[in-house]
């Protein structure tokens, strides 16, 4: 017997799902980083859809196994969905991702990667780089005391997505979420 869906049952996992924070940043929840991307209705019940914020992001297994067991836990079925293109950017993440992101300590990503909205014909895809991505243009400014006078130390962070910075004024280490 197949599973009976409404729009209720897609709200009802949207509302399941808007807790569900990263396993490696616990204070952002995966809709507001962006990786959350879409829950739909289809013929055999709901469809989630996640995107990694890179492809070689080792967080994506949990982050999926999180999704079944919040739905599960609900009492609804669904299948999720690991979606590559279009390739998740740092645009995607909401205004108070980045500021929850500056609160827990890691510097939000300070450029963008917006262009003009482009009409996409059903299955294609693009894919654009941000410009000087490997170097901001821009001193990052420091999460814990606000300051400019901020150092590179390694391009990669605690995790590949983000940069190794010290703070030259209060010397504390911080990362910074590279814009993609």
């Amino acid at each position: 017997m197949q599973p009976v869906t409404s729009d209720d049952d897609v709200q009802a996992a949207w509302a399941v799902l808007e807790s569900l924070t990263d396993p490696e940043i616990p204070v952002v929840s995966l809709r507001e980083l962006g990786i959350l991307r879409e829950v739909r209705r289809v013929s055999d019940g709901l469809e989630v859809v996640i995107t990694p914020t890179y492809s070689g992001c080792p967080a994506m297994g949990q982050i999926e196994d999180d999704v079944r067991a919040a739905l599960q836990d609900a009492n609804l079925q669904a299948k999720v969905f690991t979606q590559l293109a279009p390739a998740w950017t740092t645009d995607w993440m909401t205004d108070s991702a980045r500021e929850k992101l500056r609160a827990y300590g890691i510097a939000p990503p300070m450029e963008s990667c917006a262009t003009p909205a482009l009409a996409l014909d059903a299955g294609e895809s693009l894919l654009r780089f941000v410009r000087h991505a490997a170097a901001p243009s821009v001193a990052v400014p420091c999460p814990h005391c606000g300051s400019h006078d901020t150092l590179e130390s390694s391009h990669f962070g605690s995790t590949a997505c983000k940069a190794l910075y010290k703070c030259q004024s209060c010397q504390e280490p911080f990362d910074y979420f590279k814009p993609y």
